[in-house]
């Protein structure tokens, strides 16, 4: 796959009928293996070994309704109380970051309302913090801790 900007790790895969697969710890099955799925896995561990996000308060493909639409969150972090307080969109590595990335997060963020938003296309990641009483966000120069998004 690529090389990316993140930890590596003890990565499971497997081949079912000539396609590869990837473990997704959080789901606890394994999944296609696409560039995105690459980069989420690699992200997804990088919060919990090294940002001390708990395993158990990140779901994975966090399904929203707007009417009859369905969207698809990537990954979603939650609160003790499991409130949501942030949303993860991934991009594959061979995708540029864009204002085009940051609309489609935003779209989600109408219906969860959390505090703060992140894009990755595992070679780039862009953290901002929303300020809802100035109706603004502010861009973090690394991603939180997790005890650093609680407050």
């Amino acid at each position: 796959m690529y090389r990316l900007n993140l930890p590596d790790y003890e990565i499971k895969l497997r081949s079912v009928g000539g396609k590869s697969q990837i473990f997704d710890f959080l789901r606890r099955k394994f999944v296609a293996l696409t560039p995105e799925e690459w980069v989420r896995q690699h992200f997804v561990h990088y919060l919990v070994e090294h940002l001390d996000y708990p395993q158990t308060l990140i779901a994975n493909e966090v399904e929203l309704s707007i009417g009859q639409k369905k969207l698809r969150c990537d990954s979603v972090v939650y609160s003790r109380k499991l409130q949501p307080l942030m949303i993860v969109e991934y991009k594959a590595p061979t995708v540029a970051l864009s204002q085009k990335t940051f609309n489609q997060v935003a779209a989600y963020n109408l219906l969860l309302r959390v505090d703060f938003l992140v894009v990755s296309n595992g070679l780039q990641h862009f953290c901002c913090r929303m300020n809802y009483e100035r109706a603004s966000y502010a861009f973090l120069k690394e991603i939180p801790r997790y005890e650093e998004i609680l407050s």
